[in-house]
């Protein structure tokens, strides 16, 4: 029986409710040897063209997509999301890997021509030791967004897996060694609040990604603080989707699922806040809910699964009492919303749920607030352009948000107005590498993918060459 194998047999426990694996924090001893190790990695790492480094990333792309079927398998077993979802996570994976390495020998300055014959350049240099510390919805796929861009500028990184999905993080790293880095160029540390207190606290660290939530997000703010580290923040969400009468619906039904129920709910940047323009309210919901009813939960190993398990007992009680907490402030569950066995035998004990569609739901109720991160809809009608943007952007949050209309100048006028770091038109939740992700407001700074993310983890220096006499000012 291959490793796989063995993984698989043990995930059988873990959707039955049991534990998978034990994991041990790394204390501080730990962390040290493991920044200094990153720190040895990067002065090798980072005096390599970029063109070299390039071919270290590709390497590491072929092996992440020639072992993609088993990746994704290890991926369920690490967060219980379905296989067709998993094997689209590594796939954009090894995606990310080829699109940095691309970038990694184009890296270059600016000349400046100054007066006499004098002039300047800049040099865009490497960090050191960057820290990235992921999320369990997207553990492998998280891992190499931090960890690409990083590398492909000629940082170092150590990367703490969340506790609840410690495996993949494990083989990116035994990924990454194969393909050809120094020792301890990607370095995995496996802990909880307490590992990532000592990582955001070590003066031996540069830059802190982290993907999580907000208060969390703000502790990892006000630590790195401390020693001035550069921070890349992307935290949670409550985004709106708006649906227009004059909408594609079966366009919007489809996104509106997409938007709610991908990762059992569990992602961040979800459109759990949907408005739905008056007149097409009754054939919006019933469609929803037809569709919503239909989707298959169970084992996330097989083809036709659309919902595999949520996280944890812990996380399992939580959305259910947003649930049960809806409906106490007068939200109508339409479908779902309840604790739900699959007919395996040995799923029985599993974290599962029925995804959930409220109806009835105003601004002001707790399920329209608060981040559930779970499958729950909360849906409302509006009547106009104005009063749904002002609605929309009443939150704290700014990650993310969506609008279905046939009406290309809304579409576009919407956009603009919606105080959110990515808006959807006529989709959701499509986010191809090329594209910067990042948040506004408590939804955090700084981007994840796309060029931009170049200058988040190097930085700038200005070289100025004088061809001929200082000045003699001070010969009065």
């Amino acid at each position: 029986m291959n490793v796989c194998e063995v993984f698989i047999c043990l995930f059988h426990l873990v959707s039955a409710g049991r534990k998978l694996c034990d994991m041990f924090p790394c204390g501080k001893e730990e962390v040290d040897q493991a920044i200094q190790s990153a720190h040895t990695a990067y002065l090798k790492w980072s005096k390599m063209a970029g063109m070299e480094r390039a071919r270290v990333m590709l390497e590491a792309a072929r092996i992440i997509r020639e072992r993609r079927d088993n990746i994704a398998k290890l991926e369920v077993i690490n967060n219980g999301k379905s296989i067709t979802e998993a094997r689209v996570d590594i796939d954009v994976s090894w995606q990310t890997l080829e699109y940095y390495a691309g970038i990694a020998g184009t890296l270059a300055g600016q000349h400046i021509q100054l007066p006499g014959g004098s002039f300047a350049y800049t040099r865009r240099e490497a960090l050191g030791v960057c820290v990235g510390i992921g999320a369990w919805n997207y553990p492998f796929q998280i891992a190499c967004w931090k960890s690409a861009p990083a590398l492909a500028c000629g940082n170092a990184m150590v990367f703490k897996p969340s506790p609840f999905t410690a495996v993949t993080a494990v083989i990116l790293a035994e990924i990454y060694k194969e393909a050809g880095v120094p020792d301890g160029l990607f370095n995995v540390v496996q802990g909880g609040a307490e590992t990532g207190t000592l990582l955001c606290n070590h003066p031996g660290v540069a830059k802190v990604s982290f993907t999580g939530s907000v208060p969390t997000g703000k502790k990892i703010m006000e630590m790195s603080a401390k020693t001035v580290k550069q921070v890349t923040l992307e935290l949670g969400g409550k985004s709106p989707l708006i649906i227009f009468k004059d909408c594609e619906l079966e366009n919007a039904v489809r996104g509106a699922l997409m938007a709610n129920f991908l990762t059992q709910g569990e992602v961040c940047c979800n459109g759990t806040r949907v408005y739905v323009q008056r007149e097409i309210m009754p054939v919006f919901l019933e469609e929803v809910v037809k569709r919503t009813k239909a989707i298959r939960i169970g084992d996330p190993l097989l083809e036709n699964t659309r919902m595999g398990a949520l996280i944890t007992r812990q996380h399992l009680d939580k959305v259910l009492g947003f649930v049960s907490q809806a409906k106490k402030e007068g939200a109508m569950v339409l479908c779902g919303g309840e604790a739900f066995t699959p007919i395996e035998p040995k799923l029985k004990g599993g974290y599962y749920m029925s995804p959930c569609v409220l109806d009835n739901c105003t601004d002001d109720m707790t399920c329209v607030k608060e981040e559930i991160f779970g499958p729950v809809m909360s849906v409302m009608p509006f009547d106009t352009e104005e009063e749904v943007l002002k609605r929309a952007n009443n939150t704290t949050f700014g990650l993310a948000s969506g609008v279905f209309t046939r009406d290309i100048s809304r579409a576009h006028r919407v956009a603009e107005n919606l105080q959110a770091g990515t808006c959807f038109i006529n989709n959701y939740n499509i986010s191809p590498v090329e594209v910067p992700f990042g948040g506004y407001k408590q939804s955090g700074f700084g981007k994840e993918n796309g060029q931009v993310t170049i200058e988040y983890y190097s930085q700038l220096k200005t070289v100025v060459v004088e061809m001929g006499d200082v000045d003699d000012y001070f010969n009065c």
